[in-house]
């Protein structure tokens, strides 16, 4: 039995590159202050990856120099769509297109691989979870928010009393899928923007790199004729550059980064008549731009939120912090909350 002032556990992000590890003390202090990565090798297949999962969890405790005797639970996060107990959709996902992954249960193979108890997110809820806790600390489990993290595509989640929300299908927080209102976010003759998902004018179709991809860059370039984007490789490789134009106060990229601004407004708009939280946050690559390019686009995305008098008093606006550790340590602080003192 580990003694109550010993135990630890450890956090694994499990990415398309790489799996990210920590650990968490019982006194909630994280051992590691940057990144311990080791190859995911997901595209090898299900049974490479946990291996690889399992070589990162001996990786960390090397790391750390704790023993392996300390460790009660482990939580685990990976890019979904995935239930709320850890087994990939059955239609697979983007880092998971292999038909061997499609319904694999990732959480109950790595606890039998560890013989330790797993504790399973998705990578937008772990990223809220250590985001919450971070910016309510000794109060995070009286208060509530909602995350919106712009990527490739647009992950979050909702956190009610400093507890994740899962949903009956474990699909709750998928708010890159929410469908928000396109009048008055698009120009006149700006095509309704599609989404990898099927969906049109979804929030992922605007506020994620692969919106900008598809829909806002290519629009947006038909009305800055000269731009230096247009000399780009492709589309995708100009999106790239997109965020560095605006840090730079192009006209262009800030139109784009406007639109995705009062996209997530839109998103949050919706939250606040859902669930009223006491805080949005925004992460993802905006929260690595220039400061100056960082507060500008926070301050759209709160301006585009409409809020009553009573919530605008109430609520707050905030960046996700150190966006590559935050899904491990999220998963991290998920486990200790199953841990018994």
């Amino acid at each position: 039995m580990v003694n109550a002032k010993d135990w630890v556990v450890v956090g694994l992000d499990n990415g398309g590159t790489a799996n990210n590890a920590t650990v968490l003390d019982h006194e909630g202090m994280f051992l590691v202050d940057g990144l311990v990565e080791v190859p995911s090798r997901v595209l090898e297949g299900p049974e490479t990856a946990v291996e690889s999962l399992a070589g990162a969890f001996d990786n960390i405790l090397a790391v750390t120099k704790v023993d392996r005797s300390r460790v009660v639970a482990v939580g685990l996060d990976t890019p979904g769509p995935a239930s709320a107990d850890g087994v990939i959709s059955s239609k697979g996902a983007t880092n998971f297109s292999q038909p061997a992954w499609w319904g694999f249960d990732f959480r109950g193979a790595l606890e039998q691989r560890l013989g330790l108890p797993v504790v399973y997110n998705n990578d937008g809820n772990a990223a809220a979870l250590y985001a919450h806790h971070v910016y309510f600390g000794a109060d995070s489990h009286t208060r509530s928010s909602v995350s919106a993290i712009v990527g490739t595509g647009l992950g979050g989640g909702v956190i009610e009393r400093g507890q994740v929300i899962h949903g009956a299908a474990g699909m709750a927080g998928e708010l890159g899928h929410v469908h928000i209102p396109m009048h008055g976010l698009l120009e006149e003759g700006q095509p309704l923007p599609s989404c990898g998902c099927g969906f049109l004018g979804d929030v992922e179709s605007v506020s994620s790199l692969t919106g900008i991809v598809r829909n806002l860059l290519p629009y947006w370039l038909t009305r800055f004729p000269d731009h230096p984007l247009h000399q780009a490789e492709s589309v995708k490789a100009a999106a790239k550059q997109v965020r560095s134009f605006a840090e730079q106060g192009d006209e262009l990229a800030l139109h784009i980064f406007e639109q995705q601004a009062m996209g997530l407004g839109r998103l949050f708009t919706i939250a606040a008549n859902f669930t009223d939280p006491d805080c949005y946050f925004v992460g993802g690559g905006v929260v690595e731009a220039a400061a100056h390019f960082r507060d500008w686009f926070l301050s759209r995305v709160r301006e585009h939120t409409l809020l009553r008098e009573e919530q605008g008093a109430a609520a707050q606006f905030a960046l996700v912090p150190e966006r590559d550790m935050a899904g491990a340590r999220g998963a991290a602080i998920a486990a200790a909350g199953t841990v018994v003192a």
